[in-house]
C-alpha cells in the first residue's frame, strides 16, 4: 500500500546491508535532469504508477521508487513482482546487482555525509562503488507524522580484486 501522498507505507529493512537485486523485474522510466536534479520527478513518478496500475503489474514494495540521476538524464525504477508482460520499460536487473543500503534520516541537503559513509565502507572492504540510487521514503507532507525525513540510499558495487589488494597492502 502507498499513503495518500504517494510515499511507501512500508519499505525494506536494508540499512547497512548488502543486497543482491540481480534478476529482479523492474519498470524503468527515463526522466530529464539538469546537473543531477530531476525535472518533474513527481509527474513522472505518478505516470509510472498509473502505467503499472493499467498493466496490472504489482510492485514488491508499493511506492518505493529508486531514482538515479545524471548530468542531463535520469531514471526511475520500481521493483516488481514476477510477471509476464509485453509492456515497454520492463527489464530484469543484471546478475549480480549488489547494492549497499543506508537509511539516511534527515534532509536531502545533509545526504552527502551518508553517501560518503557508504562509499568509504565499500572501498575499505575492496568493493568498487558504482551508481547511486536514492529513494525518498517520506515527503514533506508525511515526514512529521512518520518520524522525520527518511531517504534510502542504495550504492551499487562490484567486487574489485585490484582494490582489495591495495586495501590489504595499506592495512
Amino acid at each position: 500500500m502507498t499513503l495518500a501522498c504517494g510515499c511507501p507505507e512500508s519499505f525494506p529493512g536494508w540499512h547497512e546491508q548488502d543486497i543482491n537485486l540481480g534478476g529482479r523485474l523492474t519498470h524503468s522510466v527515463s526522466i530529464p535532469a539538469f546537473l543531477h536534479m530531476p525535472i518533474s520527478y513527481e509527474l513522472h513518478r505518478e505516470r509510472q504508477r498509473l502505467t503499472l496500475h493499467r498493466l496490472g503489474l504489482k510492485e514488491q514494495w508499493p511506492g518505493l521508487v529508486l531514482l538515479r540521476t545524471g548530468l542531463l538524464r535520469g531514471k526511475i525504477l520500481r521493483l516488481l513482482e514476477p510477471a509476464a508482460s509485453p509492456a515497454s520499460g520492463l527489464n530484469y536487473l543484471p546478475q549480480p546487482f549488489w547494492v549497499r543500503g543506508l537509511l539516511h534520516q534527515g534532509p536531502i541537503s545533509a545526504m552527502a555525509q551518508g553517501v560518503r559513509r557508504v562509499q568509504s565502507a565499500l572501498i575499505q572492504t575492496g568493493k568498487k562503488p558504482l551508481e547511486l540510487y536514492v529513494s525518498h521514503l517520506t515527503c514533506p507532507h508525511c515526514a512529521e507524522q512518520r518520524g522525520g525525513e527518511k531517504i534510502l540510499l542504495l550504492r551499487r558495487w562490484t567486487e574489485s580484486p585490484a582494490l582489495l589488494k591495495r586495501v590489504n597492502k595499506r592495512g
